[in-house]
């Protein structure tokens, strides 16, 4: 049997600190065997990725990490198995590039007036890819001294009512979902217990989420306690989602699960990562050809 995959990790083509080929090289190493790499709104990292998997032995998920807004919060919504080709995810993945970088200067502009200047040109020199995010300024503001760890910096820099706080406008839910399903990947709830949404919320999000084609929800999380697990794993089967698990991994300098960690589910789950064709795959091993629904209008 397969030991738990991890379909939620980071690269520098976003805010983590592994280059692609070097996230693949640890992945291994950790006794991993299918990993997706699923940076921030971008697919960049994909193709490196991709032929330092095959390098290793190591099975890749293609995958990205959507920003969205959804009732009046910013939620993240995971594609997993998706085609990098796809026109319609390229071209909403590049709509939110371009805010991303709006958001850095305005950003940058708000921790200069607060006493803290040269802080965009500080965040691009922390960040190896083209996108510039907060945790780059986090990393610029432990650099300068201005707290001791990103956690802090976070919590008295970058969070609603802080001085380098801006919130984000990102895209809808139901057109997140659709670039994903337009790829022929699978959307899936990133983190969920990291929005602390009330439960009434919380069916609200699945529901409309459910009703944008989502399939799936991250049960074991490096962001959630043991009891999440539990929790989520409930509101999956009654919500009727397949359960995905992820470390959200950033580096061996972040405070989440290390590769290869990942506890197994709890029981009661349909794994995504068991569905008839997720990455290519059947349930019996065999590879299978791979369906792409970018040409085809959704159903």
């Amino acid at each position: 049997m397969m030991k738990t995959p991890d379909l939620h990790t980071h690269s520098t083509a976003s805010d983590g600190t592994l280059a692609p080929r070097d996230l693949m090289a640890r992945a291994a190493q950790q006794g991993v065997e299918m990993l997706a790499l699923t940076d921030h709104d971008t697919l960049a990292g994909l193709d490196e990725a991709a032929a330092a998997a095959t390098e290793h032995g190591l099975r890749l998920v293609s995958g990205v990490e959507v920003s969205v807004t959804w009732g009046g919060r910013t939620v993240h919504i995971v594609g997993l198995d998706v085609d990098p080709a796809c026109a319609a995810l390229r071209s909403g993945l590049a709509g939110l590039q371009a805010y991303r970088e709006q958001r850095a200067a305005e950003i940058a502009d708000r921790l200069d007036r607060a006493g803290w200047p040269g802080a965009l040109e500080g965040a691009r020199a922390q960040a190896s890819g083209e996108l510039v995010g907060r945790t780059h300024f986090a990393r610029f503001l432990v650099q300068r001294g201005a707290a001791k760890d990103l956690r802090s910096v976070f919590k008295h820099f970058l969070v609603k009512g802080k001085p380098g706080h801006v919130a984000g406008e990102w895209t809808t839910l139901e057109a997140a979902v659709g670039w994903i399903r337009a790829a022929g990947g699978q959307a899936v709830i990133a983190h969920p217990a990291r929005y602390g949404l009330t439960r009434s919320k919380m069916k609200r999000l699945l529901d409309d989420f459910r009703a944008c084609g989502g399939r799936g929800i991250e049960v074991v999380s490096g962001s959630h306690s043991r009891d999440d697990y539990f929790t989520f794993a409930r509101w999956a089967r009654e919500q009727g989602l397949l359960a995905s698990a992820g470390s959200d991994y950033h580096g061996p300098e972040s405070p989440w699960l290390e590769l290869g960690r990942l506890p197994a589910l709890p029981e009661g789950c349909q794994p995504i990562w068991e569905q008839p064709g997720f990455a290519g795959v059947d349930r019996h091993g065999r590879v299978m050809t791979r369906v792409s629904n970018c040409d085809r209008p959704l159903a």
